[in-house]
């Protein structure tokens, strides 16, 4: 199960605007593209799990999901790597 489950997990990444697609390269910029693929395939039990115990069908949370957890995170985190690659920000709301 394992190595099936690892194999769906390196298919994962090369979907685009996926939950799974998203998890990847989050964790595998920090922990490594091993691990990475390993987390991947724990979340696919699990999700596989729930769906069966729960009798639900699976809902895509989207690529954008740990981007829309917690925005003033992503934007003072944007703002940093501007400023270390030597640019200087100033942020302005957008016109509706």
């Amino acid at each position: 199960m394992r190595k099936v489950l690892c194999q769906v997990a390196w298919a994962a990444p090369h979907t685009r605007d996926t939950y799974l697609s998203a998890l990847y390269r989050r964790l595998a910029a920090r922990r490594g593209k091993k691990r990475a693929i390993l987390a991947v395939a724990h979340s696919i039990l699990v999700m596989a799990y729930f769906m069966s115990s729960l009798k639900q069908d699976y809902v895509e949370l989207g690529g954008d999901y740990f981007e829309s957890l917690n925005p003033n995170s992503l934007r003072r985190y944007l703002v940093r790597r501007l400023e270390h690659l030597g640019y200087e920000v100033a942020l302005q709301p957008a016109a509706a």
